[in-house]
């Protein structure tokens, strides 16, 4: 199979690449310099040249806060909604699947329910949200060979992330305070990657949440972190050098609106076959065994 992958220089893409290769398939990776997914133009070029069995949509704008800016809110858009149409049109003309990396933020967040993948009162509370519930809609409206596949809290070891960010403060400071009342599942790239190709693998279409297992609020995140680098003797996390504090989201007023529930179901995984990832706290393990720090 020939895979076509954008956003390949990111924390998911790289992985996806990476996954496709391990197990055989030509996989073409691409970024902005290969192809400009607002271009409609460089779209097509790129797609009807490499004419791919499938497409993993992994490019997008993901900086949340920056995102309601008046003066990025239409890069935003054309990234996210317009650009994932362009993506969408020619795999309609190709043939071929097309899989749409997408978020929990497409939901509006509210009650202690888990969201189904085929849940419509979606009403996302943020521009990121918004765009990418856009993109969701243009491929509904395109195609009938696709996988949504909406996922949340990505750490990866490409790039920046909140695992990162946490063990850096972590070293610099005594005392932390992280935000208690936002639950959802953290998301491990690598595990991702893995279900993701076995997914493009069939004609399973469809809506699909995929995370790692369990949930967590941001302040269960990075104690679990802290926890467990600790335990590796690789950061000293006791009452003398850590603490962590649990807050409330209005301690860290910010432009975007976050959602407060992001749990979402993946019982469809296991309904249609696929094998579920493995609980968050086994991936952060394995995760701090990988990266620098």
């Amino acid at each position: 199979m020939r895979v076509l992958v954008t956003g390949a220089k990111g924390q998911l893409g790289h992985d996806v690449v990476d996954e496709l290769e391990k197990r055989g398939y030509e996989a073409i990776g691409v970024d902005i310099e290969e192809m400009d997914i607002t271009d409609e133009a460089s779209v097509n070029e790129v797609l009807y040249k490499e004419k791919p069995e499938a497409v993993i949509h992994c490019a997008a704008w993901t900086a949340v806060d920056d995102a309601e800016d008046e003066d990025k809110k239409d890069k935003v858009h054309l990234i996210n909604a317009v650009g994932t149409e362009h993506i969408a049109r020619v795999c309609k003309e190709l043939n071929c699947k097309m899989m749409y990396i997408s978020t929990d933020y497409v939901f509006h967040g509210e009650g202690t329910d888990f969201w189904e993948p085929d849940d419509m009162d979606r009403r996302p509370l943020n521009v990121y949200g918004q765009t990418k519930y856009e993109g969701e809609l243009a491929i509904e409206k395109i195609l009938e060979k696709y996988f949504i596949v909406r996922i949340a809290w990505v750490f990866g070891v490409q790039g920046k992330n909140f695992i990162k960010t946490m063990l850096h403060l972590g070293k610099n400071h005594d005392k932390l305070t992280v935000v208690c009342d936002q639950i959802g599942s953290p998301t491990y790239t690598y595990d991702l990657a893995r279900l993701l190709v076995d997914m493009i693998e069939t004609d399973k279409y469809g809506r699909y949440h995929a995370t790692n297992e369990g949930i967590c609020s941001w302040y269960d995140f990075a104690c679990e972190i802290f926890k467990q680098a600790a335990a590796m003797g690789r950061i000293e996390y006791d009452d003398e050098h850590l603490t962590v504090e649990p807050v409330t989201a209005d301690h860290y007023p910010s432009k975007a609106k976050r959602p407060s529930n992001s749990r979402m179901s993946k019982e469809k995984l296991t309904e249609n076959g696929f094998q579920r990832l493995p609980t968050w706290q086994d991936a952060v393990r394995r995760y701090l065994q990988e990266i620098e720090f």
